[in-house]
């Protein structure tokens, strides 16, 4: 078995192979650099995946890469009106973009809005990322005058525009469709899924420290202040499940009308899952994964969740509740690698429908109840962020055990992570970034402040 040093070392090593170059400059990092494997789309730069990388980047001090795929990606922005429904509207981010080559050898870059995926799904989170990857950046170097320069004024201002257009809708939470973030296959997730409103309200709290407070800007910053007040109340009231909440959606009246009434939502009792009554801990809560007319999605989902800690949408008292839960269902959600992206899998019948029969999303495989290594390093700014290093700890001797023997893949299959993903691809990048954050973070808890944010809501 390799030292922990021998392990970070050719960790540092596969992150650099996976460095994408423009025009000599390292730009971004490929999917995954599997050489078993056919490339499909691996071979791109995906904006949310660059996420963890960026992080490793800029806590080792290295932002030349960060900085360089912050301009990239403002370049290949959508500022066109959208006159065909086939196109992206303005202020979308790219799911990913490629370095392709001309006939005459001249190099150029290629964005994917979505046009290319499976489903043909647009990346909503994308623009959201992009905005905590600037923040991120302003923190790690000091350099502020990059953010207010006016064509990041700019882009900022059309992603909040994308963001906060008046819709049909009565919340102040985004809806989407399925497939749309990282869980990125039909899974049911349509609607308004955990992780996009915790992306939003960190993307909003990010945007109102970086925008210069002028004529062009006051208007965006007075709309993110209001919904920044009525997304937080929202989430903290209607997502969250303990005990406490069972109870009283158990004993709901349905179909209440008028304005003071208990069952906003209208859920019904006979909704809650039979798993989730001897599942859930005495001490312990979580943020639901949907919620919506007439629906609950009583799943627990790791990525929302554990940002909710890290950006503080999730109260102190809800985050000691969350990081509980982990610890006391461990089991479930971490088994022998953290994490699991969601809890429990769908199967049977319920798998066939929600699913449409997606034979990679199987139960407890893929993003139907797999694991996902990535995950390590917000499960880990999430034990930092509430006093918990000793479950931050507990994960890292868990994945530092595996992931190179395995050769860092993609994701594991199985209720408790035993099996290396049936479809996953060896060196994956965020798995291999997500590895090195995790460790930088133990070491060294003030680089936290790169991805969270305080309890209050001031800038």
């Amino acid at each position: 078995m390799n030292t922990k040093s021998e392990l970070l070392k050719e960790a540092w090593e596969r992150l650099e192979k996976s460095i994408v170059y423009y025009d000599g400059r390292p730009i971004g990092m490929i999917a995954a650099n599997d050489p078993e494997s056919e490339a499909l789309n691996y071979d791109q730069c995906f904006v949310r995946d660059f996420v963890s990388s960026a992080l490793a980047f800029l806590i080792a001090g290295k932002p030349e890469i960060v900085r360089n795929f912050l301009l990239a990606t403002l370049a290949l922005q959508s500022h066109e009106p959208q006159m065909d429904s086939f196109k992206p509207g303005p202020g979308l981010m790219p799911a990913s973009f490629k370095v392709e080559t001309r006939q005459n050898g001249e190099y150029y870059l290629t964005a994917d809005f979505g046009e290319d995926a499976i489903a043909r799904v647009p990346p909503v989170d994308s623009c959201l990322w992009w905005i905590l990857l600037l923040r991120a950046y302003v923190k790690a170097t000091g350099d502020i005058s990059f953010a207010h320069q006016p064509e990041f004024q700019e882009g900022i201002r059309l992603i909040l525009e994308l963001c906060l257009v008046h819709r049909f809708a009565m919340y102040p939470t985004m809806l989407v469709p399925d497939g749309a973030f990282m869980i990125d296959r039909r899974m049911g997730v349509y609607e308004h899924p955990l992780e996009i409103q915790v992306l939003f309200y960190a993307a909003l709290r990010a945007a109102g420290e970086l925008l210069l407070p002028n004529d062009s800007n006051n208007s965006c910053i007075n709309s993110l202040n209001q919904r920044l007040q009525t997304l937080t109340y929202h989430v903290r009231e209607y997502y969250w499940l303990d005990l406490k909440r069972l109870n009283e959606i158990y004993r709901y009246k349905g179909d209440e009308f008028g304005k003071k009434v208990a069952n906003r939502f209208n859920i019904y009792a006979q909704s809650i899952p039979g798993w989730l009554t001897e599942w859930l801990p005495q001490t312990g809560g979580y943020l639901a994964g949907n919620l919506g007319p007439g629906r609950m999605d009583f799943r627990f989902f790791a990525l929302g969740n554990l940002m909710a800690i890290v950006t503080s949408l999730a109260s102190e008292k809800e985050s000691q509740s969350i990081m509980n839960l982990i610890e006391q269902r461990w089991d479930d959600l971490v088994g022998y690698m953290p994490m699991k992206i969601c809890f429990p899998a769908l199967d049977g019948e319920e798998w066939r429908i929600i699913t449409g029969c997606d034979p990679k999303n199987t139960p407890w495989s893929y993003h139907n109840g797999g694991n996902w290594p990535v995950l390590l390093c917000f499960l880990t700014a999430a034990a930092l962020k509430t006093g918990r290093i000793e479950l931050a700890q507990k994960a890292f001797d868990l994945a530092q055990n595996r992931l190179s023997q395995d050769r860092w893949p993609e994701y594991y299959d199985s209720k408790n992570a035993r099996l290396i993903g049936k479809e996953s691809k060896n060196y994956q990048t965020w798995t291999i970034a997500g590895f090195l954050v995790a460790n930088d973070l133990i070491e060294n808890p003030t680089r936290l402040a790169l991805l969270s944010f305080d309890e209050s809501l001031k800038s």
